[in-house]
């Protein structure tokens, strides 16, 4: 049977034992963290380099299709513009959206056939858009 004065001092010792193990655990977490964040800025970065900007990318579902455009914030063009030459193809746009991510405006546009027979080039719509883009 120990005193009340040993089992002090090994409560104490032990409490040590876990503020120790706590800070151990801290400093390692935060070593992940900035690995962590290293690597997926780089690669992000990696990414990045590899796309040539701008970009177009139209994907046709049928009756409906994307316009996805990525562009630089210095490569400047009217969305407006993007918008016509969907509707002078026979495309009615029913939502568009952008967010900026680091010097990269992504764009994306969903959009309907106006007359589902006829269809759309989407070919054509993808030749104007690279035009008006680059």
């Amino acid at each position: 049977m120990l005193s009340q004065q040993d089992q002090l001092e090994l409560a104490a010792c032990y409490i040590k034992q876990l503020r120790e193990r706590v800070e151990g655990l801290k400093r390692v977490k935060e070593e992940q963290a900035i690995t962590t964040t290293r690597t997926s800025s780089s690669a992000m970065t990696s990414m990045m380099i590899g796309l040539r900007l701008p970009v177009v990318e139209l994907r046709d579902f049928g009756s409906t299709i994307e316009v996805v455009l990525i562009s630089g914030l210095n490569k400047n063009f009217m969305f407006y513009e993007v918008i016509n030459v969907l509707s002078d193809e026979g495309v009615e746009v029913i939502s568009a959206s952008y967010s900026t991510v680091g010097d990269k405006v992504f764009h994306t546009i969903h959009a309907q056939v106006r007359i589902s027979r006829v269809g759309v080039e989407t070919s054509r719509v993808c030749e104007r858009l690279q035009e008006l883009i680059c």
